[in-house]
Formats: structure tokens, C-alpha cells, sequence
């Protein structure tokens, strides 16, 4: 039955006469290979339609190749909607857009960081166009070209080895808010996991006196302090001794997540030991000094940092590259945002003194967020617009949403003998196709590209 643009009198008639009854059909897509209403983080797809079956769908570089289609009111002009599909396809790493009000089809390509338009028509000459829009983002069309993208991508990979491991050197990550209860510890995690899932080798440390990492990651294994086996052989041993405790032999190895990651374990009595740490001459620069006997061993450190302005918090900052600052968005952890840019600003000063570049913050990352609806739509984006504009702080893409998900697998426990034992797992192994999975995905993908690793 041909196309009449006519019939299509609002966006919702746009979805389901065009895209869902005519053009996913024509153009080969199956109720398997496409999703409608998709929400990854921030971002809001009408429709994404994958060259190949995916369960569960997961955007990376070695995904198959996928389109975004966009439906629009009949009255609106397409135009004011191309910086968003700009935003979609970069972020996603979508190769193809279409965006259509029926009256008007339009396909774009992503060209690295923008968009360029392909194929456009009227509406009404969709028929008549049908075999160019198939030959561009056709099932068939889109399969054939990830064939020939894969023999490109492992000729490339062949060629640029010695390249590659120049650029990924290892990269330590600071996740810091100094305001608590923003799920730092929780973004921390399974970010190291999602990021472990990638191929890299993660390094997690635990700078908070309160272990929650530790405590997360399933390295707490005993009920009494009797049978604390973490006591002696923890970051405060690693912080305490130039000579002794070096990372190979305190990381403990956590079977929190598959592959495991290693990670460095906290313990409470950080807590009373920060005054003589301070006094000790170089206390701030040990810990850089112990990571660089381990940079061929890991290709990333993720630091998790106490909710304070005290001495592990400098430290941890003093040591990363890179800066996470998670906040829930509230207004206390908003204005907590001064007292973070004051305490960078000292950290960066010390930074200079040791010929050390300043600390280069990644951005503000939405984590803990309601996922109510009118929440999302009204005032979560009114939120992310007040921190450029109030703290000069640029915000992350990903947006880490409090879903049940995420309490359930850190609450997973085993019982031996007569004893509860934590043993959380990560999101991305407890429930793969959840949505918070999802998100913390695209947190890697996102966290890698603007570190500079390839995946």
C-alpha cells in the first residue's frame, strides 16, 4: 500500500504510518532488529534499528552498524531538530540518522564528531526514492557495509599496534564530590566493571576510611573484626612506606565483577592515622610513585575518594589525571560544587610545584537521579543547564538513574557456616539487559573517548 504523507496528522501518526508500517518494513528491519522509545541515559530514541539481532542491544564499537529514526508534528520544521540527532549519533556512536515529519525524509551520516546529510525527499516521493534510502541504511545495505568495516577495522588495528600502545598508557581516574550520599561509591564500581567488560585492565583503590569500595567489591569476607584480614595489608600500609607495601602485593584480586579487577582495600583506620600520615615528608607523592612500578600492568585506576576535604582526598586528586565529580543534583551537592572547584584550585597549585599538569576534570556526572517522568522531562534538564552556567563545570553525557537494580546487586550476600557474607556482583553481571546496565555502558564508552583509549 503506497504512502500517503496526508494521512499523517500528528508525531504520533508519524511514528506508526511511516516509520513502524512502511519504511522499517521496506527496508528489511524485523521486529527483532529494532526498538521503539529507547532511553540511554540523558538521550530519548524514537526508534534504533541494528543491521543485525541484538539481545540485548548494547552501542560500542563493535556493535553492528545501527540507524536512529526520528519522528516529528507535521507542522515542525526539521531544521530545529538536527542539533539533537547531531547529539544522538555522536554520543551513541550511530553511524545513520533519518529524521522525518512525513511531509519532509531526511538521512544523515556521522562523520566523527558531526553529521552530514545524505539523502533528502518529500514525503510524497518516497516511493519513488525508495531503493536510495534502502541502498544507504537498508538492513541489507547496512550488513554488507559492516562486513567490509570489519575488514578495515582489523586491517587498521594490524597497522597502528605500536601507536596504540603509546596512546594507552595507563590513565588514573579521581571520582571525588566532597558532599556524601551523590553514589560515588556505586558509580565507582561499575564503571570499573563496565569498563574491566571492554578489555582494560582496571585498578580500583579505595581511599575512604569508611571502605565502602572495599565493602562493594566483596572484599570484605569476614563478620568479627577477630578475622579481619585486611587490617595489615591495606592503602594505609601503601601510603605509610616508600619502600614496603608496593601495589602488586596489597591489590587484592575481586571476583565482583567478570574478569575480576584488582583493587587496592581501604580500611577504617585511615581515619585515625591521617594526622601522622600528614606529618610524614611526601606522603602526597608516594602513592604516584608506587603506580608508576605497575603502569604496564593496568591501563586504568579508578580512585574512589571520601565525601571530604581532608588528607586522602588531596592525595587521590594530587595522583589522578582525571577528575568524576558525581552529584545527585540536589541543592546541597550543587553548591557543595564551589567547595570542589576551591579545593581543585589548591590541588592544582601543588600540582605546578611538582611540574605535574593540573587535574583535568572530565565533567559533573548526573548520578541518583528519580527516574519519575515528569522529573525527567522538566526538571532534570533545567538542573544540568544551572551547572555550566552557575559553577562553569561541563556536565557528562551519561546520566546514572537510581534504579532498583543497582541496591539489589550490591545487597547479594552468601551464607558459610553460620554467617552472612557480602558478595555483591556488578550491574553489568547481575542484570546485563537492564536499563542501569545500559547507562553504565555508555558511562565507559563516554569516560574512554574523552580519556583518549581506544577500545
Amino acid at each position: 500500500m503506497p504512502f500517503n504523507p496526508e494521512l499523517c496528522r500528528n508525531e504520533s501518526e508519524v511514528e506508526s504510518k511511516l516509520i513502524v508500517q512502511y519504511l522499517l518494513p521496506q527496508l528489511g528491519y524485523t521486529p527483532d532488529t529494532w526498538y521503539q522509545e529507547v532511553v540511554l541515559g540523558s538521550i530519548r530514541l524514537d526508534f534504533l534499528a541494528f543491521a543485525a539481532q541484538v539481545v540485548p542491544f548494547v552501542l560500542d564499537a563493535n556493535s553492528p552498524l545501527s540507524v536512529v529514526m526520528e519522528a516529528k508534528h507535521p507542522k515542525h520544521n526539521l531544521n530545529n531538530h538536527v542539533s539533537r540527532l547531531r547529539h544522538y549519533l555522536t554520543t551513541l556512536n550511530v553511524r545513520y540518522g533519518l529524521l522525518t515529519n512525513a511531509k519532509e525524509i531526511r538521512i544523515y551520516e556521522k562523520v566523527q564528531y558531526e553529521i552530514r546529510l545524505v539523502f533528502q525527499c518529500a514525503g510524497k516521493e518516497v516511493e519513488t526514492k525508495l531503493k536510495e534510502i534502502q541502498n544507504l541504511i537498508g538492513r541489507e545495505s547496512l550488513q554488507e557495509r559492516q562486513n567490509i568495516n570489519n575488514l578495515d577495522i582489523q586491517i587498521s588495528e594490524t597497522k597502528s599496534r605500536s601507536e596504540t600502545k603509546r596512546q594507552n598508557a595507563m590513565k588514573t581516574i579521581a571520582v571525588y564530590h566532597n558532599k556524601g550520599g551523590v553514589g560515588k561509591t556505586t558509580t565507582v564500581v561499575n564503571l570499573a566493571a563496565a569498563i574491566r567488560k571492554k578489555g582494560k585492565r582496571v585498578l580500583l583503590i579505595d581511599f575512604d576510611s569508611q571502605a565502602n569500595t572495599t565493602f562493594a567489591t566483596g572484599l570484605v569476607k569476614f563478620d568479627d573484626e577477630e578475622f579481619d584480614d585486611i587490617k595489615d595489608s591495606n592503602l594505609l600500609q601503601v601510603l605509610q612506606s616508600e619502600e614496603l607495601y608496593p601495589i602488586s602485593e596489597v591489590a587484592r584480586k575481586s571476583n565482583f565483577c567478570n574478569p575480576e579487577i584488582d583493587v587496592v582495600p581501604a580500611h577504617i583506620d585511615l581515619m585515625r592515622n591521617e594526622t601522622d600520615l600528614n606529618a610524614l615528608d611526601g606522603s602526597r607523592l608516594i602513592l604516584i610513585d608506587k603506580l608508576e612500578h605497575v603502569q604496564e600492568k593496568y591501563d586504568i585506576v579508578l580512585i574512589d575518594t571520601p565525601p571530604s576535604l581532608n588528607l586522602y582526598a588531596r592525595i587521590a586528586l594530587i595522583t589522578a589525571d582525571y577528575l568524576i565529580i558525581p552529584s545527585d543534583l540536589k541543592p546541597f551537592a550543587n553548591q557543595g560544587l564551589t567547595n570542589v572547584k576551591e579545593f581543585i584550585k589548591g590541588v592544582n597549585t601543588f600540582r605546578k610545584q611538582i611540574r605535574k599538569p593540573p587535574i583535568e576534570t572530565l565533567g559533573v556526572l548526573a548520578c541518583k537521579i528519580s527516574t519519575n517522568n515528569q522529573f525527567v522531562k522538566h526538571t532534570l534538564p533545567k538542573r544540568l543547564e544551572a551547572i555550566p552556567k552557575r559553577y562553569n563545570l561541563q556536565v557528562m553525557d551519561t546520566v546514572i538513574y537510581d534504579r532498583d537494580d543497582l541496591a539489589k546487586c550490591a545487597e547479594k550476600s552468601l551464607i558459610v557456616g553460620d554467617i552472612e557474607i557480602a558478595d555483591p556482583v556488578s550491574i553489568i553481571d547481575f542484570k546485563p539487559d537492564s536499563m542501569a546496565a545500559q547507562e553504565f555502558e555508555l558511562l565507559a564508552i563516554e569516560v574512554l573517548q574523552k580519556i583518549g583509549l581506544t577500545e
